[in-house]
């Protein structure tokens, strides 16, 4: 097994540096590439993010830095009855020396937890099939060197078939540094302050939805730690609830807000339709909705949800406009590779954790629409590493308190 680290993936990337070829009449040789630019670059590839991917068919587990391949290695996932969940995870825990609190006090070197109910990546006997209860298991040599190479809060990716990310260029994506323009202003008294979520508690973040702080030189001051961004459809229930409170805000009295299509409602919307010269019919409809969100000052209708994490803490949460909402999304990971600075925009890479019909990690980025706000606040956090998720699988059911964002495509 070749030795884990930089030395392969260097190598390669000198001889894709290296190999410029000459046109077909041109017999000079090519120019040889200056050190200082092969330095760059290895400089680029040393800071990149590690990702990790896993295929339960091909039963590998690939290392990437960036779009980089360093290294792979076979492993064995769960066994019939105790099948290891696919999505994406993130790496919760590590601790050298570790033994199940399930199986019997079972030895688990280089532990790395992806899910408080018991998965992780360790050390264990690797036959050429699925054999553990759950777990990704490593060889010996490689799960040592893997916990070495790792942090907490890394990305790990489970997939049935094998996978790799690719650089994605795209204007959804957020870029580092608008805080500073005038368009993406973060001056408190410009934002608009909505009432938290049902169920809300100080734990889940800002008590305000689409609150920020109180300026945006405290933002700049923060650690540059990354962000865990989700963007998810909200339900038909929870974009009525919201449609709720916009005409309650405008004085239209829709009755309780409680996401329930009911006669004040109705008659809710009777009225603003009548007040706006649109046709009388008591419908929500899309032309409706942005002519209602438009008369609040607003972005909407709010058929998307944005969340914002960082250390495994809640610290924003948003309405976005996601398009053509009941449409499937996938999921889809992006990942910033290269945080660029004041002349250049950050550099991506994405990663399909599951496939959708009609769409693929570049395509759907064109069915979010930010607000300015909510754009301001990630933008001016953005940091190398930070990674956004769009997906329209549930995410509550591992993604509590101390965890990253975690999504699962199949248990």
């Amino acid at each position: 097994m070749r030795r884990f680290g930089l030395h392969g993936a260097m190598l390669g990337l000198a001889v894709a540096l290296c190999a410029t070829p000459a046109m077909a009449r041109d017999t000079k040789p090519p120019e040889p590439v200056s050190a200082e630019s092969k330095d760059a670059g290895a400089a680029l590839l040393a800071e990149a993010p590690v990702q990790i991917l896993v295929s339960l068919k091909a039963q590998t587990l690939d290392v990437y830095r960036g779009t980089q391949l360093i290294e792979s290695t076979r492993i064995s996932s769960g066994k019939s009855g105790h099948g290891t969940p696919t999505g994406i995870f993130s790496i919760l825990e590590k601790r050298r020396r570790h033994f199940s609190n399930l199986y019997n006090n079972a030895p688990m070197p280089y532990m790395q937890r992806l899910t408080w109910s018991g998965i992780a990546l360790h050390e264990g006997r690797v036959p050429n099939y699925p054999a553990s209860h759950g777990c990704i298991r490593l060889p010996r040599g490689f799960a040592k060197n893997l916990f070495g190479q790792t942090e907490r809060g890394g990305h790990v990716i489970v997939t049935r078939e094998r996978t790799r990310p690719e650089g994605v260029l795209h204007a959804a994506l957020p870029r580092s540094g608008v805080g500073e323009t005038e368009v993406a202003s973060l001056d408190t008294d410009a934002v608009m302050l909505r009432p938290a979520l049902p169920g809300a508690t100080d734990d889940d973040g800002p008590a305000t939805v689409g609150s920020i702080d109180r300026a945006a030189d405290t933002a700049k001051a923060e650690p540059r730690d990354p962000l865990r961004i989700l963007i998810t459809r909200t339900s038909a229930r929870e974009r009525l609830r919201d449609t709720q409170r916009v005409l309650d805000e405008l004085g239209y009295a829709p009755g309780p807000v409680d996401g329930v299509m009911g006669r004040r409602t109705r008659a809710a919307i009777e009225l603003f339709q009548e007040g706006a010269d649109l046709p009388v019919t008591g419908e929500a409809t899309d032309l409706v909705l942005r002519a209602l969100y438009a008369a609040a000052g607003e972005t909407g209708p709010a058929t998307g949800r944005l969340y914002v994490r960082r250390k495994f803490k809640e610290i924003y949460s948003a309405n976005i406009v996601l398009k053509d909402p009941d449409a499937p999304l996938g999921t889809h990971l992006y990942t910033v590779i290269d945080a660029g600075g004041k002349t250049s925009a950050p550099r991506w890479m994405s990663v399909t954790a599951a496939a959708a019909q009609e769409t693929d990690a570049h395509r759907v980025l064109s069915r979010v629409e930010w607000t300015p706000q909510a754009r301001a606040f990630v933008e001016d956090r953005l940091a190398l590493g930070s990674s956004l998720i769009v997906t329209d699988r549930p995410f509550r059911l591992h993604s509590g308190l101390g965890t990253d964002f975690v999504v699962t495509t199949r248990q």
